[in-house]
C-alpha cells in the first residue's frame, strides 16, 4: 500500500461522494467524450491517478502523461481534446484548471462547521459576539472585543482588548491579533498569523552617553487594517502603525512567512508570495505581484499592477505596471542583459589576461 492510499484510508476515501463523468461534465460546462456513466470520488495528478480519480491536463508539456494515464475521468482543454490517451472518459472545457475549481467542493465537501463557545474558552468584560461565532479551546478574547456573525476562532487563539473582527471571518489555530487590529468580513488568517504587534521603530538616544539603552522606542498608536477578503498564510506578521495605520487591501492574498511592516498600505487584489519582506511605510499599488523573498526598503511606491520577480530588491519606487527583477532591481529586461553580461564576464577576463601575457612576451 502507497502512502497515498494509506491517507486515502485513513480519510475514509469510499464514504467521500462519488460523481459521475456525465455529473462533472454538467458542473464545469464541457463536453463529454466517452463513458458518461465513469465514477470519480478523488483528484490525483494525471501520473498518479488512479480509475477512480479525476484529472485535467490544460497544457500540451503534459500530453506524455496523459498518454499513459490511469485516469477514469479528464479534463481536456479544447486544443488538446484529441490528444491520445487512455482515460474511459474526458471532458473538454475551457480552462481546465478553473473548471477543476467547480469540482473540488462537491467531492471534497467541506466538514460542517462547528459552533458555540469551549468551556475552556476565557471571554473578558464588554466582548460582543454574533450569532454562530464559534471559539475553540483555551482561545483568550480581551475586553471589549467584538465578533461578528459567523466568525471562527481555532484553539488557544488571542484576540486582544478593542479587536475587531467582523462577519465570517476565520482565524485557525494559534492566531494573535494585538489591540488596534481590525479584521473585515471573509478574512481567513491561517495558524500562527501575528497582526498589529509592534513594528520595528526606534530613535537615537543622544543623552544616553553611553548609559542604559541607546535606542529609544518609537510608541505604536497606529491600527492594523485588515479589509474584506483577505487571505493571509502562515506564521506571516503584519505590525501595526506607529503613527499612521497599516493597511492590507480588500481582496490581497498573502502567503506563509511574509513580514509586512509599520505604517504599510498595500492596495486591493494583491498576490504577495512566501518569505517576502515589506519595510515600513511602503505604498503597494492595486493588484501588485511580489514574487517570493521580494525584499522591499522603506518608504518607497510600488505603482498599482507592478510585478516583482522573485528575490527582486527594491531600493527606489517602482512605476505602475512594470516587471522589475533582480539586485538591485531594474526593469526586467535591462536585469536580463545585465545578468547575461556577468556570465561573459569571465571569458572576457580570460582573453584579457592573454592578450597581457602575450604583451609581456
Amino acid at each position: 500500500m502507497t502512502a497515498r492510499d494509506a491517507w486515502d484510508t485513513d480519510l475514509g476515501r469510499e464514504r467521500r461522494p462519488a460523481l459521475t463523468a456525465e455529473a462533472v461534465a454538467h458542473l464545469v460546462g464541457g463536453t463529454l467524450r466517452g463513458d458518461g456513466s465513469v465514477t470519480v470520488r478523488a483528484v490525483a495528478p494525471l501520473d498518479r491517478a488512479g480509475e477512480g480519480d479525476l484529472s485535467f491536463l490544460a497544457h500540451a508539456r503534459y500530453a506524455s502523461l496523459f498518454a499513459q494515464t490511469a485516469a477514469g475521468v479528464v479534463l481536456v482543454a479544447p486544443e488538446l481534446a484529441e490528444a491520445p490517451g487512455t482515460p474511459r472518459c474526458r471532458i473538454v472545457v475551457e480552462r481546465p484548471h478553473e473548471a477543476m475549481l467547480r469540482v473540488l467542493p462537491a467531492l471534497y465537501p467541506p466538514p460542517p462547521r462547528p459552533t458555540g463557545i469551549h468551556p475552556t474558552a476565557m471571554l473578558g468584560r464588554g466582548v460582543s459576539l454574533g450569532r454562530d461565532v464559534s471559539i475553540g479551546a483555551y482561545t483568550v478574547i480581551g475586553e471589549g472585543a467584538g465578533l461578528g456573525d459567523m466568525v471562527t476562532i481555532g484553539s488557544h487563539g488571542s484576540i486582544g482588548p478593542g479587536v475587531r473582527v467582523d462577519a465570517e471571518t476565520w482565524l485557525a489555530d494559534h492566531v494573535t491579533l494585538y489591540p488596534g487590529a481590525i479584521v473585515g468580513r471573509r478574512v481567513r488568517l491561517h495558524a500562527g498569523v501575528r497582526a498589529g504587534c509592534d513594528g520595528f521603530g526606534y530613535v537615537p538616544d543622544g543623552g544616553a552617553g553611553g548609559e542604559g539603552a541607546p535606542h529609544r522606542k518609537i510608541p505604536h498608536v497606529g491600527r492594523c487594517v485588515i479589509e474584506d477578503d483577505v487571505e493571509i498564510g502562515a506564521n506571516s506578521t503584519i505590525d501595526r502603525g506607529s503613527v499612521d495605520d497599516t493597511v492590507i487591501g480588500a481582496g490581497t492574498k498573502i502567503d506563509n512567512l511574509v513580514h509586512v511592516a509599520h505604517n504599510v498600505r498595500i492596495g486591493r487584489a494583491c498576490l504577495i508570495m512566501a518569505q517576502v519582506g515589506i519595510a515600513g511605510s511602503v505604498h503597494i499599488g492595486d493588484g501588485c505581484i511580489l514574487a517570493g523573498q521580494v525584499g522591499v526598503s522603506g518608504h518607497h511606491t510600488v505603482g498599482a499592477g507592478a510585478t516583482l520577480a522573485a528575490q527582486a530588491g527594491v531600493f527606489g519606487d517602482i512605476p505602475a505596471g512594470e516587471v522589475w527583477s533582480g539586485y538591485p532591481a531594474r526593469p526586467h529586461k535591462e536585469a536580463l542583459r545585465a545578468h547575461a553580461a556577468l556570465f561573459k564576464l569571465a571569458g572576457l577576463m580570460r582573453r584579457l589576461e592573454r592578450l597581457l601575457e602575450r604583451s609581456d612576451a
